[in-house]
């Protein structure tokens, strides 16, 4: 399993794009939607809202179990991902692609946040 080493990774499994324009975006490590089993579910945070780094913005609903969605960020949504809504099962299938899933305008520089070299470590045994 290989993390893209552009992204910059949170201790809850999420990931964050270099931001663009100020904007950046998050989803779930593949580790994540390994460890969830097959996604069904996603609550996505509000397009508008604010989330805060560290703070639950969401749930993402498997077959296996319920769990938080954590913003690694601070900021307001600017956009959230209507196709991983409407196909959940894209979270697991294109983690890094296709299953990103809300886009925020940071208020902040990000802190805490691991490079792919790190994380795989954090992850590693």
């Amino acid at each position: 399993m290989s993390n893209p080493q552009q992204l910059r990774y949170s201790k809850e499994h999420e990931w964050l794009s270099p931001a663009r324009d100020g904007v950046a975006t998050v989803g779930i490590t593949e580790f994540a939607a390994n460890a969830l089993g097959d996604v069904v579910f996603a609550q996505l945070p509000e397009v508008g809202s604010t989330v805060a780094a560290g703070e639950t913005c969401g749930e993402l609903e498997s077959t296996k179990s319920v769990s938080d969605l954590y913003s690694p960020v601070a900021g307001e949504v600017t956009e959230i991902n209507q196709d991983v809504v409407d196909d959940p099962s894209l979270v697991n299938s294109a983690p890094f692609e296709d299953g990103w899933l809300f886009r925020v305008r940071l208020t902040e520089e990000p802190a805490d946040l691991m490079s792919a070299d790190e994380y795989a470590a954090q992850n590693a045994g």
